[in-house]
């Protein structure tokens, strides 16, 4: 293999390996959102049904922060995903900020009374 295949194929590779790493990142929430007004949002608009009336009882510590990731990463699987549509990305990263800095398994994990 000469100099400028072995070139090719560590390009290739590369951009292979980076793809696959952008992809195992996948989350388009981030915990850098606002989480005081993401718990504004949250019981707002969630807290009204997850308060154990219509849905579970939930709070920031009933889940893990890697059980918020993907409960996010597939929100569109949950029973109240057309709720989701009415909040824009910047709120719903807000409520997502809120509910992962606050998660059980958080520095700081509380819950939302």
């Amino acid at each position: 293999m000469n100099i400028k295949s072995l070139k090719c194929v560590i390009g290739i590779l590369t951009a292979v390996l980076l793809t696959f790493c952008a992809a195992a990142s996948g989350s388009d929430f981030s915990s850098n959102g606002n989480d005081r007004k993401g718990k504004y949002i949250y019981r707002k608009n969630c807290r009204v049904c997850h308060d154990g009336s219509s849905a579970s009882t939930l709070s920031p510590n009933s889940k893990t922060q890697a059980q918020w990731t993907r409960t996010f990463e597939r929100h569109e699987r949950l029973a109240c995903a057309d709720e989701w549509n009415n909040q824009s990305p910047a709120e719903l990263n807000d409520v997502f900020s809120y509910l992962y800095v606050h998660a059980y398994d958080s520095v700081q994990p509380a819950s939302c009374k």
